[in-house]
């Protein structure tokens, strides 16, 4: 018999076994700022990139030493400053049973930082410029030599807003963590409106009023920009034509005589409308209040006038133009108790993978976005502060709409403020897309237009905050979504949506179900100061049951847009949606949402001519159930535009009266809750869980 010694079999079983418990429990890797790679990452001799601890786990994976209960990667407290995207592929993946945690130390902050933070400010002493300045602003405005910190990168300004793609944003001033103006006229929160334009250039909005031609310009009022001696980087922010489609424009050409403006291409957006709302911004001359700043660009200088003492606060400027964390087809990875900040772009993106979590983690002060979850399954966003982006929160898509398969991507027990900083429009807190996404116990305040957007199929909208939302903006729904036949299956349950605004043409809404969105279910929820609580916009298959609203003005809209035979109402049914019905599969569609059935009876049922042309009338807002509803003050009813009160179904709803609230205060969802003998509970009306509502306690 041929072999090993016997002694050499005995010392690989004892390696064996050495190896399988050491693989048993989960390994530990450190890493600190003042670390070093070249140690191994024990608890005292840390590493100093996360590209170090990345590539070592990557080195266990090789050589057979994954352990089975997975791997946690300790960061001390401080800042890792990012010149590119710490990205992970699939060979970077967790288990179910041992993920990949990446997370801050116990009790010490950890910050994951896009950008510089500034030193060497000091008073200008540029004749050129104090004589630009305001002033008032000479004593107070300070000058930082950038290139002589080595910053000479800054990015550019670009067309952004309504309608343009998504690029990485131009570089910003954070001034102790909150974002600082960019030098504007007027000052935040004030605007100037377009006086007119050209009357040669004049055409029709289609809604009896008139539009400017974009490539004509617009007229303003006022001397005020003959004070600005160099307007070569000139923007301007506007509301062109509508309060639902702002957008930034390089002014092009500015006719000191004729106060009229023509911008660059792509021009604004739906041409130009007398009484608009506009401001001028990237101006020196106007940097004349605390917290705004100028950047020269070719001279590498900022100038900033500081809303308190420079030498304690931190002044950053956002630099990369990439997220600060990229996964990519990577899966049961997690991301725990860090701080991202201060790019240029979003702070993380995932495509595809599955299980990934940014749990417990601050994202702020963002060029974009602060999560894109692009496809994948069960990735997760908990218990995260989402505070001042560029563009929206968490955009979230996952799941296959041609099978109905769900993504179950979720987004759980955040907090989102100050969303839409610069694009406004359609950049929510959570945008949500693809099939079977869940949004659950956030809560979502100030932000200029919608709090959660939504479009595709099953998701479950659930115990969310909103409140003082559509700040900037009008025709916009705190939760909305349009144009759709298909987008069926969505439930928007036990909310509390309060003091809504709206400074905008068109209102705005709690719940907007826009230009004939159909078969939403609207339970449970709580509507308090709401404009419009809930509007169905033309409209079909709605329930919306069991929800109470309070001084709402009105609690329900319901118009008939569908049958307008003008343009673009008709267009919208004729095309659009007939469209968007076709590209689905009609049978498994027909049999998960048996209620599409009842457009055969416009469109044309299967098997038979399609009724098109001059034969098609339009689609009615028919089976809209509304029951076991309370209202108390404000409106009730508005129904209008080729929509009659006879195509709601109404049963049990309580109108005006005292439904017995358990307290006449009004400060939180608790404060709508009834008593157990309130005659509301006789309809069938079941109480709404308050107590869930908003954020809540977790890991």
């Amino acid at each position: 018999m041929t072999g090993r010694p016997a002694h050499a079999l005995l010392i690989l079983s004892m390696c064996a076994l050495v190896a399988s418990v050491s693989t048993a429990s989960a390994r530990e890797l450190y890493v600190a700022p003042d670390g070093s790679d070249e140690h191994s990452g024990a608890p005292d001799q840390p590493l100093a990139t996360l590209e170090a601890a990345r590539d070592t786990i990557r080195g266990w994976k090789r050589g057979g030493q994954w352990p089975a209960a997975g791997v946690t990667v300790w960061l001390s407290g401080g800042d890792y400053v990012r010149s590119t995207t710490f990205a992970l592929t699939a060979i970077d993946s967790g288990t179910p049973e041992g993920p990949v945690v990446w997370r801050a130390a116990e009790g010490e902050t950890v910050r994951l930082l896009g950008g510089r933070t500034l030193t060497g400010f000091k008073p200008v002493t540029e004749p050129a410029v104090l004589e630009r300045l305001d002033s008032k602003a000479r004593s107070q405005v300070l000058h930082c030599d950038l290139k002589g910190l080595g910053v000479t990168t800054f990015g550019e300004m670009k067309s952004r807003g309504f309608g343009r793609q998504t690029t990485p944003a131009h570089c910003e001033l954070f001034f102790n963590a909150t974002p600082m103006t960019l030098a504007r006229w007027p000052n935040d929160g004030a605007w100037e409106k377009i006086v007119g334009f050209p009357k040669e250039s004049a055409t029709s909005d289609g809604h009896g009023g008139q539009l400017g031609k974009l490539s004509e310009g617009f007229t303003y009022e006022g001397d005020r920009p003959r004070r600005w001696q160099n307007t070569d980087d000139l923007w301007v922010h506007g509301y062109w034509a509508w309060d639902w489609a702002n957008s930034y424009e390089r002014v092009d050409r500015i006719d000191l005589r004729q106060r009229r403006v023509k911008t660059a291409p792509p021009h604004g957006l739906y041409g130009f409308r007398a009484g608009q709302r506009i401001y001028f911004l990237n101006v020196l001359e106007e940097l004349d209040q605390p917290g705004e700043w100028y950047l020269d660009r070719e001279k590498a200088s900022l100038y900033f006038w500081p809303p308190t003492p420079i030498d304690s606060a931190e002044a950053m400027l956002s630099l990369i133009d990439q997220p600060l964390l990229e996964l990519e087809d990577v899966s049961h990875v997690s991301f725990r108790d860090l701080a991202f900040e201060a790019t240029r772009s979003s702070a993380v993106e995932i495509r595809g993978g599955r299980g990934n979590r940014i749990a417990n983690c601050v994202l702020r002060n963002l060029g974009n976005y602060g999560v894109k979850i692009q496809g994948g399954m069960d990735h997760g966003v908990v218990g995260c502060n989402l505070f001042d982006t560029g563009d929206g929160g968490v955009q979230m898509d996952g799941g296959d709409r041609s099978t109905l398969t769900p993504g179950r991507n979720y987004v759980e027990n955040c907090h989102f403020k100050r969303q839409g900083r610069w694009s406004k429009c359609y950049v929510p807190a959570i945008d949500i897309k693809g099939v079977g996404q869940r949004v659950s116990h956030n809560l979502i305040h100030d932000h200029p237009h919608c709090a959660i957007l939504f479009a595709g199929n099953d998701h479950l909208i659930e115990y969310n905050e909103i409140h003082h939302v559509a700040m900037e903006t009008g025709d916009v729904g705190a939760i909305y979504s349009g144009r759709d036949y298909t987008f069926r299956g969505i439930r928007i349950r036990h909310n509390f949506i309060h003091h809504t605004g709206s400074a905008g043409n068109g209102g705005s809404m709690g719940v907007y179900l826009d230009d004939c969105l159909s078969g939403v279910g609207v339970f449970g929820n709580l509507f308090y100061k709401v404009q419009w609580a809930v509007f169905m916009g033309g409209g079909r298959d709605h329930v919306v049951e069991n929800n109470v609203f309070v001084d709402c003005e009105p609690t329900l809209r319901l118009d008939g847009r569908g049958l307008d035979p003008s343009s673009p109402w008709r267009n919208n049914v004729d095309q659009g949606m007939r469209q968007s019905l076709a590209r689905m599969p009609r049978a498994l569609y027909r049999k998960r949402y048996p209620a599409l059935k009842g457009l055969d009876a416009y469109y044309g049922a299967p098997g038979k001519p399609e009724i098109t042309g001059d034969d098609f009338k339009g689609v009615p807002p028919e089976h809209n159930l509304v029951a076991r509803n309370v209202c108390v003050g404000g409106k009730w009813l508005h129904v209008s535009w080729f929509a009659e009160p006879e195509q709601l179904d109404l049963k049990d709803n309580v109108v005006g009266g005292d439904p017995g609230f358990v307290t006449d205060a009004r400060d939180s969802a608790s404060d709508f809750r009834l008593k157990e003998d309130s005659p509301v509970f006789k309809t069938g009306f079941r109480p709404i869980p308050v107590e869930k509502i908003g954020l809540r306690r977790d890991e």
